[in-house]
């Protein structure tokens, strides 16, 4: 018992939910994640796709393997909370943003535009088409395992439970992020539920800046106290199984599929990892 005190925390049962909450955003930011490294190939000749998706995968691992040494180091500066709940709010902004301009272009997301990177550019006369691709691809890994990183600290400060979340991220690289393309094959709608629940997990970083220069206050208190981290945790796990509960039961909201040859690039880049 005192084993598990010392890794899950004083509450074994929120160190638990805390974990349940880990393995559902972590999977479902892979699954995103393998989406985008998919379509950024998809301008390769195909017999160079899988060799870019591979220089990309091992980069995704040696990345969040990376963070995962870094994440007790990371915790510890206070600034980096703020400026982590920035970061997830701007990628949920961005993600809503796209949602509206594929609503306003009769449903069809804009593609991802390589052209458009300042990496890409600077490289491709350089080095080729499929070297600043993978270089991009590589780009691409960092933020995804930054993203890792922001949202399990979000979670906790707990430093074993940061390295399970990371940790997670690389296991669900490879294994749970395929039954999620699966779950969400049916279940759409489960992507921007993950983009909420991003966004509710970046103001909880970044509400972090007023408790650092305003300590003590009653504001402070109660954002900072279990209270809240119970209540994220259990907000996180409901935001999925409830939706999930009443499409199956009451179709609310609608099952639209995913296009096949979305979830199939997809599967593809989890296949080869």
């Amino acid at each position: 018992m005192d084993l598990l005190h010392k890794l899950l925390g004083e509450d074994i049962q929120a160190g638990l939910l805390v974990i349940l909450n880990l393995i559902l955003i972590e999977s479902l930011l892979s699954v995103d994640n393998a989406a985008v490294l998919a379509t950024m190939v998809l301008d390769l000749p195909k017999h160079q796709r899988n060799k870019a998706l591979r220089y990309g995968i091992i980069g995704a691992y040696v990345l969040r393997g990376v963070c995962l040494f870094l994440a007790a180091w990371l915790v510890k500066i206070w600034w980096l909370k703020p400026i982590g709940g920035f970061y997830l709010l701007y990628l949920s902004f961005n993600y809503f943003k796209g949602k509206i301009q594929a609503a306003n272009n009769g449903g069809e997301a804009e593609s991802i535009d390589k052209s458009q990177n300042w990496l890409y550019r600077s490289t491709v006369g350089m080095f080729g088409v499929f070297w600043s691709t993978v270089a991009l691809v590589e780009l691409m890994d960092l933020a995804f395992s930054i993203d890792n990183v922001f949202a399990a600290v979000a979670f906790t400060d707990h430093v074993f439970l940061i390295y399970t979340g990371v940790f997670i991220g690389i296991l669900a690289m490879r294994f749970v992020a395929q039954a999620f393309v699966k779950l969400m094959e049916k279940f759409t709608f489960l992507e921007t539920v993950a983009f909420i629940v991003i966004g509710v997990l970046g103001i909880k970083l970044s509400v972090s800046l007023y408790t650092h220069f305003y300590p003590g206050t009653p504001a402070a208190e109660m954002l900072e106290g279990k209270h809240v981290d119970v209540f994220v945790s259990i907000f996180t796990v409901a935001i999925f199984v409830i939706p999930v509960l009443t499409s199956i039961l009451f179709n609310f909201p609608k099952r639209n599929i995913m296009k096949p040859e979305i979830a199939e690039e997809a599967e593809d880049v989890l296949d080869r990892s």
